[in-house]
C-alpha cells in the first residue's frame, strides 16, 4: 500500500489532485486509531496527515485553540489541562474499546464526532468546532467558520465535517472552543435499580433545576464483577445509576444535597467526589466494561442513539433477546450494547429495535468479516440518503476521499 506523508496543506492539495487525475481513491489517516470503524475502503493509497501536528495558536483567556488536524489528542488535552481547561464535550478515547494504542488525533476526534457523557448538557464535538481549513475532493483548499464564537458569516460548513468520517474533505487545521474545568465534581450513586426505574430516576434528575451534567445507568451484570475503573464502587456487578453535578464547590455540594432529596423515592443515594467521580465518568465515557482486553473483548459492540424515554425498553429487550450486556449514557439516550459473537453481530435485532424507537445504531467494534456482512452505519431513509449523497458529491464528486467507508458495497 502506498503511503503519502504530507507536510502542509499545499502537499494535501497536490496529493488529492493527483489522486483525482489517476482516479485513485485515498484513505485519510492521522495515527490510524479508528481505522477499524467503518467498512474496508476501496483503495490501496493512504494520505497520512500525522506530520500536520502543530498547535497554531492557543489563547486561554479567549477560550480558543487552533490546531493542525494531526495534532495528538493526548498532548492537546495535557496542554489545555495545564491551564485548567478542557474540551467540554469530553471526547471519547476509543483505544480501550478497539484495543488500539491511544494515539488519536484532533482531526480524528472531529471526523468521528464521538462525545462523552457531558454531551447531554453542552452538545457534541460539532457544537464546539468554530472553524476549519480543509481540502475538498476537488483538490481545493477552503476555509469555513472562524476564530470567534459568534461567527455568522456564510454557511456553517464546519458542522458538516464533524462526524463525516473523512468522506467530505481532508481537514488540515481546526479551531475549537475550550472551557474552564469545573472546580468541583460530585456524583450521586443509586444502587439496585432495574432499567425502567433507573430511566425514571435519570429523567427526574435531568428535569430538575440542579444542573445535572451527566446521567448513566449500568444494569446488574454477571460480566462486570471486576471492571477496571469502577473499583469497589460496582460491588459484585450490581446495578448502578449515576448522576453528576459540577461547578464551584459550594454550589455542587448544595445541589447534591437537594438532588439526593429529590431521588429519595428511588433509594438512598451515596456520594463520591472529585477524583473518584472523574474516574467513574472516564469509565463510562470510554465504555471500559466492554474493553477489548476485558471479559467481553471478543464481542461486537453497538452504539445506539434513541430518545431517552425509549432507552430502557430497547436496552432491556436487546439484552434479553441476545444474552448481551448494555450500558446507558445520556439519561438513556445512548445505549452501548456488547452482544455475543454472531456472523451478523445481531444486526437485524439491533436495527429493528433502533428503528422502532426512532433511533439509529452504529457497529463500533467488530471483525472485518462481520463488517463486510452488515452495514456498520445505520441505513438512511431514502430522502435523507439522497440529501446526504448530494452533500457528499458537492464536496467530493469523484468519491476520492475514504471511498466505501460509510456505505457497504457501493462506490461511495
Amino acid at each position: 500500500m502506498d503511503t503519502l506523508k504530507v507536510r502542509d496543506a499545499k502537499d494535501v492539495e497536490e496529493v488529492v489532485r493527483a489522486a483525482i487525475a489517476n482516479e485513485q481513491p485515498l484513505e485519510i489517516v492521522g495515527h490510524g486509531s479508528k481505522r477499524s470503524i467503518g467498512h474496508a475502503m476501496a483503495t490501496n493509497a493512504v494520505l497520512d496527515i500525522s506530520a500536520l501536528n502543530a498547535v497554531t495558536s492557543y489563547e486561554p483567556n479567549e477560550l480558543i485553540i487552533t490546531l493542525q488536524a494531526g495534532a495528538p489528542l493526548e498532548d492537546v488535552l495535557s496542554l489545555i489541562d495545564a491551564k485548567t481547561q478542557q474540551f467540554a464535550f469530553e471526547p471519547m478515547n476509543t483505544a480501550p474499546l478497539l484495543g488500539t494504542p491511544a494515539v488519536g488525533t484532533i482531526g480524528g476526534m472531529i471526523a468521528a464526532g464521538l462525545a462523552g457523557p457531558r454531551r447531554i448538557k453542552v452538545g457534541g464535538a460539532r457544537d464546539h468546532l468554530l472553524g476549519a481549513h480543509a481540502v475538498s475532493g476537488f483538490g481545493d483548499s477552503f476555509k469555513t467558520g472562524g476564530k470567534v464564537v459568534k461567527n455568522v458569516t456564510g454557511y456553517d460548513l464546519c458542522k458538516l465535517l464533524a462526524g463525516s468520517w473523512g468522506t467530505l474533505s481532508v481537514m488540515t487545521e481546526v479551531t475549537l472552543k475550550v472551557m474552564p474545568k469545573p472546580e468541583a465534581e460530585r456524583t450521586l450513586l443509586l444502587r439496585g435499580l432495574d432499567d425502567a426505574a433507573a430511566n425514571k430516576a435519570m429523567t427526574a434528575a435531568l428535569g430538575s433545576p440542579f444542573d445535572v451534567s451527566a446521567a448513566a445507568h449500568l444494569p446488574k451484570s454477571a460480566f462486570r464483577a471486576n471492571t477496571d475503573g469502577l473499583g469497589d464502587i460496582a460491588g459484585q456487578g450490581e446495578a448502578l445509576t449515576v448522576l453528576r453535578l459540577e461547578g464551584i464547590t459550594a454550589s455542587a455540594r448544595h445541589r447534591a444535597g437537594s438532588l439526593r432529596e429529590l431521588l429519595a423515592p428511588f433509594g438512598t443515594a451515596t456520594l463520591i467526589e472529585d477524583a473518584a467521580s472523574s474516574g467513574l465518568w472516564t469509565t463510562i465515557r470510554d465504555v471500559l466494561p466492554f474493553a477489548a482486553g476485558g471479559a467481553l473483548g471478543a464481542w461486537p459492540v453497538w452504539r445506539i442513539v434513541c430518545p431517552p424515554a425509549s432507552g430502557a425498553a430497547l436496552g432491556t429487550q436487546l439484552a434479553r433477546e441476545t444474552g448481551g450486556d448494555v450500558i446507558y449514557d445520556w439519561g438513556g439516550g445512548l445505549i452501548w450494547a456488547a452482544l455475543p459473537p454472531k456472523a451478523d453481530a445481531h444486526a437485524p435485532a439491533v436495527r429493528a429495535g433502533a428503528n422502532a424507537a426512532g433511533g439509529h445504531a452504529t457497529l463500533i467494534r467488530a471483525g472485518e468479516d462481520v463488517r463486510r456482512a452488515v452495514d456498520v452505519f445505520h441505513p438512511q431513509a431514502p430522502g435523507i440518503a439522497a440529501l446526504s449523497e448530494r452533500v457528499r458529491a458537492s464536496f467530493d464528486p469523484k468519491s476520492i476521499l475514504n471511498r466505501g467507508r460509510l456505505i457497504r458495497g457501493t462506490a461511495v
